[in-house]
């Protein structure tokens, strides 16, 4: 059970801890002090139901099928490695995320639409945990543990982004913040693929 949780924890922070838009926006409105904890709940929700839908919907598609299954193996490992190729890339040119503080003061409800179209419209989310995710957690022993552990990652990450946006902010403006974060996101991907491929 805890590997699965830890498997899915480890899966969904490297995905979920790189600089985006949805990242840029959560810590925008964290610096504004605008609805910055409703967005951060809101991507935590949104992340959530995407895990659970492609880890139990997934789930049970490749219990069916061992080719299925194979497939999501193999493809799930290689896209790993590229990703986490991608991610040493980005350490070699790393970049500074930043937030400004000029634009005016908007509602709730516009605030949340605005933080649904860039969670919802972009199309990596869904790569990322209906099919990435989804497909991995599938193969787990404990696959609801997994769906926990990737939502468990959401909830840390995002709240702190929100709650501690003030105090971060000057590290994310940092190059170098980056660079070691996808150093660390690089060498996630790669502990998970190479569990995929050499695993049972």
């Amino acid at each position: 059970m805890w590997q699965s949780y830890l498997n899915g924890l480890l899966v969904a922070a490297g995905l979920i801890i790189a600089l985006g838009a949805q990242n840029a926006f959560v810590l925008a409105q964290s610096l504004r002090r605008e609805h910055h904890l409703s967005v951060a709940a809101l991507c935590v929700l949104c992340d959530a139901l995407l895990v659970a839908a492609g880890v139990f919907g997934l789930a049970s598609l490749l219990a069916q099928s061992p080719l299925l299954l194979g497939i999501a193996r193999w493809g799930g490992a290689l896209f790993l490695l590229a990703y986490g190729l991608q991610a040493l890339g980005r350490a070699l040119r790393p970049q500074a995320l930043n937030a400004t503080r000029d634009a005016a003061p908007r509602s709730l409800k516009a605030v949340l639409l605005a933080a649904l179209a860039v969670t919802l419209l972009n199309p990596h989310v869904y790569l990322d945990t209906l099919l990435l995710i989804g497909s991995l957690g599938a193969q787990q022993a404990v696959p609801g543990a997994y769906a926990l552990g990737a939502a468990s990652a959401s909830l840390c990450w995002f709240f702190a982004l929100a709650l501690g946006a003030a105090w971060l902010a000057p590290w994310l403006a940092r190059p170098l913040t980056w660079r070691l974060v996808d150093l660390a996101v690089a060498l996630m991907m790669f502990a998970v693929a190479a569990q995929l491929t050499f695993g049972p």
